[in-house]
């Protein structure tokens, strides 16, 4: 009875450090989630900024997990190359390493203030991401309390004969320490976690310094295991960070296992208290991965690709690709996808721009055809984006992510917009001037020609506002606008003036140009506002000061 007892209790603070953990990364998701994100992205520009920017956001996160699943929705179907992101998983490894590193040192004292200081800021802030703050301080406390408590709990197993045979008799066979180790890891979805439970089981002597190495070992087999199981397999192209990270630990875990006696000794001789040995086994393991995988990423990559090579193109070119249930699960990995589908969106509108272009070049007569089946792969994939982060929980999600998932609706509604545009005005014009002959000379050829390049160029620069938050970029975006008001104004005077029928005809078609892809850029442009809205740099509209200039007093 009291042997059950003590597995309730140790259940329970085992549950309150898990518990502890999800607060402090739902805190930090929700108060710089996306911030993370992009810096993330950012930062998968090269093997070394991999490893750091994969170490840097797992260190703040405190999972790998949360990670992983980040760096396997930037690196499937090859938005970011792999080796970025094999080196960034690498670096989120050593991250929670570190975590370990820190939280190995007996700080419990710090947790009452912890939960205090959480719990006054959760209470009385009136700012959200002082609240979001507050909450991680709370789930830090917990963490420390519940490590604190799992070490009372467990220091009268030292007096067990029952638990310490079944536990010694376990503990000599490395294999089922490993797999039990691994499914604790897996089951917590934090290797954090897991290993702290471990140094709290050596630390009374329930398990002896080979059985704790071993079981570092498996946590970290867990944890790789997540993005496995939980990823998306639709195709398997997209699983080659995710396998590739499982396939490194288990190569390490066999040498480890291989080398035991070794490892121990060496352990035992850095430091030989039961924390410091864990917290250290862990370091040195995903330390020594790291240090041997940078230089054979290259090598790694290519033999992931050859062996999940990417699968051909569907047959629907409207079908989404990224926009994956299983993300739903990570509020940042779902927006990492649903970003990704909304490029996807901007590709097939700047095809029906260059189409359009095209096609008053060569006088395409099956233009509008064209344009409504590319019209039709931006609809529905602005259906599909804002169908998926509807499914977003809404009591999981930060200010910053609600911000960003109104931004990224925002973004595609008005891809659509600009698309319908494209397919119910331009593309008619174009081929009803196609049909008809309308005779245009060489100079108002290559006015047209200029426009739509000019739409092209409102088009990069709200996909740099909306992806990169680029200032200058939303700037620009606004200047381009006023530049075609100006462009609609000077067409429909040149059109006034026209009095042959000729004439009235051509300059017709060009001012329907200006005014179609002045709707566009106007589409367009709506992406400069939030981002310009939120530094103050937008003035009042043109109708109050207009009014404020009428008024007489």
């Amino acid at each position: 009875m009291a042997e059950a007892w003590l597995i309730l209790e140790l259940a329970g603070y085992a549950a309150l450090l898990l518990w502890g953990l999800h607060m402090v990364q739902s805190g930090v998701m929700r108060a710089y989630g996306s911030r993370l994100r992009q810096r993330l992205g950012v930062g998968l520009a090269n093997r070394r900024r991999g490893f750091a920017a994969g170490l840097a956001v797992t260190a703040i996160l405190q999972s790998s997990t949360a990670t992983a699943f980040m760096i396997a929705s930037f690196c499937a179907g090859g938005a970011v190359a792999l080796v970025p992101g094999l080196a960034a998983m690498l670096g989120a490894n050593v991250g929670t390493a570190l975590i370990v590193q820190v939280m190995s040192f007996d700080v419990s004292a710090v947790a009452p203030a912890l939960i205090l200081v959480g719990v006054v800021a959760f209470r009385r802030a009136e700012v959200s991401r002082r609240r979001d703050l507050g909450r991680s301080a709370i789930g830090l406390g917990l963490m420390l309390l519940a490590l604190h408590m799992m070490a009372v709990v467990m220091a009268p197993v030292e007096h067990s004969p029952t638990l310490r045979t079944v536990l010694a008799a376990v503990g000599a066979l490395p294999l089922p320490n490993l797999l039990i180790a691994a499914a604790l890891a897996w089951a917590m979805h934090a290797s954090v976690a897991a290993v702290l439970f471990i140094a709290s089981l050596h630390a009374v002597g329930v398990i002896g310094p080979d059985a704790a190495i071993v079981m570092v070992v498996g946590a970290n087999l867990g944890t790789a295991l997540n993005p496995v199981l939980e990823g998306d397999r639709s195709e398997w192209a997209r699983m080659r960070v995710p396998l590739g990270n499982l396939a490194n630990r288990i190569l390490g875990a066999v040498l480890v296992l291989a080398a035991l006696p070794w490892v121990t000794q060496a352990m035992i001789w850095l430091d030989p208290a039961p924390a410091r040995l864990v917290a250290n086994a862990h370091l040195a393991f995903n330390l020594a991965l790291a240090i041997v995988s940078l230089p054979l990423l290259p090598m790694t990559a290519r033999l992931l690709e050859r062996l999940l090579p990417e699968a051909g193109t569907t047959g629907d070119p409207a079908a989404p690709r990224y926009l994956d249930e299983a993300g739903l699960q990570s509020p940042p990995v779902a927006l990492a996808n649903a970003e990704r589908e909304a490029l996807r969106q901007a590709d097939a509108l700047e095809e029906m721009l260059r189409t359009i272009a095209t096609g008053f070049r060569t006088e395409d007569r099956d233009l509008a055809k064209r344009i409504a089946r590319l019209n039709e792969v931006v609809d529905r994939l602005n259906r599909a984006v804002q169908v998926y982060l509807a499914g977003l929980p809404v009591e999981n999600l930060g200010d910053e992510e609600q911000r960003r998932i109104a931004e990224i609706r925002a973004f595609v509604l008005n891809l659509e917009s600009a698309g319908d545009v494209l397919d119910r005005s331009l593309a008619r014009v174009a081929a009803k001037w196609a049909k008809e002959g309308v005779p245009l000379d060489r100079a108002m050829m290559d006015s047209i020609q200029a426009l739509h390049a000019r739409g092209l160029e409102q088009l990069q620069l709200a996909v740099a506002a909306f992806m990169r938050e680029d200032v200058s970029a939303a700037r620009r975006l606004m200047e381009e606008k006023e530049r075609m008001r100006e462009e609609e104004a000077e067409a429909a005077r040149s059109f006034s003036l026209a009095t042959e029928p000729a004439a009235i005809a051509s300059r017709g078609v060009v001012l329907e140009v200006v005014r179609d892809l002045k709707r566009v850029g106007g589409h367009l442009a709506a992406t400069a506002y939030p981002l310009l809205e939120r530094i103050g740099a937008l003035r009042p509209s043109r109708l109050t000061e207009a009014e404020e200039g009428l008024n007489p007093t």
